[in-house]
């Protein structure tokens, strides 16, 4: 039996509703735009909501709406999918890395006071995972010293923390809405903020830089085609109004995971910090540091001659070749990214996985641990 690593859950009423889109002479900036921006900012708590076309595309525009270009410097996790450092760079800014919490994977907020310099104009957490634990305090820090928050929740739509929502814990949020998310628009994103300049921006910057209410050839300023079209947003819609079944699922899913692995010492298992209501991204085990790179390497591919999907989540940033190239980054720069990335493996994960399926995941896994003598 194969079991893939991630998927959407399509119904029935997703399928109809971008049907019934198909079926009117209005593809692109209709309707669907404004009422799936409109749930959106009603679900998450904030005042505005502008759909792109991906989180990547989202975060970008976050960076450019708060005035942060060349010459600036942001300061974010180097454990995260990539686009958290590319936007920074499509922005004209230099990321700058602080090393990750071991317990939780997020920027680790004790090390974030030692970077801050005079270039210094943002920080941009990630919630990764799923995982909102401490970026309530990174956003109270930013205010401290007088920095904006840009609050990467491209993994975290649902997650709670001390009573906040992801998304609510910056000045500006992003997420995204790829197949693998808790829910999806097939590829999307979305911008989040309670203020009005930035969310105007942001709306113009998306649609080639016009103004609203502007003329279709009147360009106010350079822009991108970042728009989510009505087909998406109808996916959205009907998608949203199931989140929190699908966040149901979803830590159902953890928890079959965590019945069958939370015992076996060989393994570190995610589990949901006090104060925080996770919504399920990724399930992410991590072997112990007595395992190494190879020794998880050769795990992944038992795991996946037995067509079990599989991966390691995340590769450190400041070590892709670019980043190197470009920076000069090394091994040890961010020891602690480092250790935890040589050892993760992320599990099928969605949020229809069966406990037969689970129970199958887990007895392939512990029969590849057995067979590294540690």
């Amino acid at each position: 039996m194969k079991i893939n690593l991630s998927g959407p859950d399509i119904a029935q009423a997703d399928i109809d509703a971008v049907v019934a889109v198909l079926k009117t002479p209005t593809l692109s900036l209709g309707p669907k735009l404004t009422e799936f921006e409109s749930l959106f900012a009603r679900y998450v708590g904030r005042k505005h909501a502008i759909a792109c076309n991906s989180g990547t595309s989202a975060l970008h525009l976050c960076l450019l709406a708060l005035g942060i270009g060349p010459g600036d410097e942001v300061i974010t996790t180097p454990f995260s999918f990539i686009a958290t450092s590319n936007t920074i760079l499509m922005a004209g800014a230099r990321p700058v890395f602080v090393d990750i919490d071991p317990k939780t994977y997020n920027i680790d907020i004790r090390q974030i006071g030692g970077k801050i310099s005079a270039k210094t104009r943002a920080i941009m957490p990630v919630e990764v995972f799923g995982n909102p634990a401490g970026l309530d305090q990174v956003y109270e820090l930013a205010r401290r010293h007088g920095l904006r928050c840009i609050e990467d929740s491209c993994e975290a739509l649902g997650s709670v923390v001390n009573g906040r929502k992801a998304g609510t814990l910056g000045d500006i949020s992003a997420f995204a809405f790829y197949p693998n998310k808790q829910m999806t628009t097939g590829e999307g994103g979305i911008i989040l903020t309670d203020e009005d300049q930035a969310a105007a921006l942001c709306a113009s910057l998306r649609n080639q830089g016009r103004d609203a209410g502007a003329g279709w050839l009147a360009h106010a300023r350079m822009g991108y085609n970042y728009r989510l079209s009505d087909i998406n947003c109808a996916l959205g819609i009907t998608q949203l109004r199931r989140i929190e079944e699908f966040k149901a699922k979803r830590k159902q899913a953890a928890g079959y995971y965590e019945r069958l692995l939370g015992g076996d010492r060989r393994l570190i298992t995610p589990r949901e910090p006090d104060g925080c209501d996770i919504s399920w991204f990724v399930y992410v085990i991590r072997l112990r540091d007595d395992f190494t790179q190879r020794d998880r390497d050769q795990i992944m591919e038992e795991l996946r001659r037995q067509s079990i999907g599989c991966n390691n989540y995340f590769s450190p940033i400041h070590l892709q070749p670019f980043m190197v190239e470009q920076f000069g980054y090394k091994p040890g720069d961010f020891p602690v990214t480092e250790q935890v990335s040589q050892r993760t493996i992320a599990l099928p994960f969605c949020n229809n996985l069966t406990r037969e399926q689970a129970e199958m995941v887990c007895k392939t896994l512990e029969s590849a641990l057995d067979k590294i003598k540690k």
